[in-house]
């Protein structure tokens, strides 16, 4: 009995949580809430399941990218910011080689040295307005070039 009532109220509470998910929060609010922009809405429904901290579910569901195959293969981004700290640099071999090697292929994507800051990407649309951050910590240089030409569109030879 205890069980299937437990099962009712997880089922209520991930039914409420998707229902005021439709509120999305802008990208650095999302990061000052501990969401770098890497949750996937499946991960927040997951996460309802061992939390029971209903407003972390509730965050969680308004910073997340919805994880269908459609949904996350068709957006892209004008540029992007890389964003990381100088000094940290020689801890990420594979972010130098990135920013050394391939940078010069993706014209709209900018280098950013700020002090004490991860490695992240933070992507760009059409006003340059901030639309998504994503941590790049333990991204290889292969994987940052693949996400780099699946997500940033190119720039027109008219633009440069």
């Amino acid at each position: 009995m205890a069980r299937a009532w437990t099962k009712t109220v997880v089922m209520i509470l991930m039914f409420a949580s998707t229902v005021s998910a439709k509120e999305q929060l802008s990208g650095k609010e999302c990061e000052d809430l501990g969401f770098t922009g890497l949750a996937l809405c499946s991960d927040c429904h997951s996460l309802s399941e061992y939390v029971k901290d209903q407003e972390l579910v509730s965050d969680c569901l308004k910073c997340c990218a919805d994880d269908s195959e459609d949904s996350m293969s068709k957006v892209t981004y004008s540029g992007a910011i890389l964003e990381v700290c100088m000094r940290k640099l020689v801890f990420y071999p594979e972010i130098v080689g990135f920013i050394e090697e391939e940078k010069e292929k993706f014209p709209s994507v900018n280098v950013q040295y700020i002090f004490n800051s991860p490695p992240k990407l933070i992507m760009l649309d059409e006003d340059g307005e901030h639309k998504e951050t994503i941590r790049i910590d333990n991204w290889k240089r292969e994987h940052l070039l693949q996400y780099m030409r699946e997500k940033v569109k190119p720039t027109s030879a008219s633009a440069s």
